[in-house]
């Protein structure tokens, strides 16, 4: 049947089409679709490569159609002795609209009205298929846009997080003195020694003997030196003695806790705690509290858990141990000191 009207225009049978004509349209083709390639990606800047391969390919093949059919009609139009310049120019004018006009004034001419009407019916029938693939794309906005709006809208952001403790304030180092450092501590020592002297004895006449200008309360029948030697003696032996011993040093304790009236240990290095990934992705913030026992040379010895949620304990724990403090001193010497520890932990807006 298509042998019969576009490409046969005569009893004889005989195709109006040759050969130059088909390659004469496949050049026209390749050359507006070479044209298209390297064209459009000038003209339309950031086009990717496989956008522009379709567009070049689909006008390609229509400027081959095109041409094809301007082919056919400048062949038949010399074939049936019509003017081939004219209808040339109307079918390039016009388009398929004049190529259907030049099949109608034929199949008159001709009284051959298969040769119309056949070619006109594929023409409407590739109008039709190609409008019910060409309206879907091009009306995209006929799909509901209110559905799609609703499932793609953007969650409600997170609510703030809570505000960071506030700062303790700063206590002093008071030291109380308990019953045991009262009975270990000793008395003040006097400034001067005292020296107690015993009262002389009364003398009496009676049985007095003695040497005119001898010393009163002399011994009878004895020497002055005597009396001399035990006053001496006595004065002697009190400035000899030996002073009483210094009161021994209180001891210093251990251990001090810090709390109440003792200071603070002054943090003199602190990295801060890597946030975990999970507890990330997951939005947990909070605040991670520990009782750390600083050493007597400022590093961190031992650390308890008291508070905090599971995710965030052990990067609160990592990052503790690496602190360092500023010894703490209690009546001149280090000590080691009981302190609880809160690392923050907060999410970036």
């Amino acid at each position: 049947m298509f042998d019969d009207t576009l490409l046969e225009s005569s009893p004889s049978r005989v195709p109006v089409l040759k050969a130059k004509h088909w390659l004469i349209s496949l050049a026209i083709g390749v050359v507006v679709f070479g044209a298209l390639y390297f064209a459009l990606p000038v003209l339309v800047f950031g086009a990717e490569t496989k956008v522009v391969l379709a567009q070049a390919s689909i006008l390609g093949t229509l400027v081959a159609a095109y041409a094809l059919m301007l082919c056919y009609v400048v062949a038949d139009a010399h074939h049936l002795k019509l003017s081939a310049l004219t209808w040339f120019i109307i079918v390039f004018l016009l388009n398929v609209v004049g190529f259907i006009v030049y099949l109608i004034y034929s199949a008159i001419k001709t009284d051959n009205w298969r040769r119309a009407t056949i070619p006109i019916a594929y023409i409407f029938e590739g109008f039709l298929i190609g409008l019910f693939v060409l309206v879907p794309l091009i009306y995209t906005e006929a799909l509901p846009s209110a559905q799609l709006m609703t499932f793609l809208s953007a969650p409600p952001p997170p609510p703030p997080p809570p505000p960071p403790p506030a700062a303790a304030a700063p206590v002093r180092i008071v030291k109380r003195i308990t019953v045991e450092d009262i009975m270990k501590a000793p008395t003040v020592i006097p400034k001067t020694v005292r020296i107690i002297k015993d009262a002389p004895e009364p003398l009496t006449n009676a049985g007095a003997v003695g040497v005119v200008g001898g010393v009163p309360g002399g011994v009878p029948g004895g020497q002055m030196g005597g009396v001399l030697g035990g006053v001496l003696g006595g004065v002697l032996s009190a400035a000899s003695a030996p002073p009483p011993p210094p009161p021994p040093k209180a001891a210093t304790p251990k251990r001090i806790r810090v709390g109440g009236q003792v200071e603070q240990a002054k943090l003199i290095f602190q990295p801060k705690p890597e946030y975990p990934p999970l507890a990330k992705m997951a939005r947990i913030q909070g605040t991670v509290r520990l009782e750390a026992i600083i050493s007597k040379d400022g590093t961190i010895a031992d650390l308890h858990v008291v508070s905090g949620h599971p995710l965030l304990v052990k990067a609160a724990v990592d990052a503790v141990q690496h602190w360092r403090y500023q010894p703490t001193l209690l009546n001149g010497e280090p000590v080691e000191v009981v302190t609880e520890v809160d690392v923050n932990f907060t999410l970036a807006e």
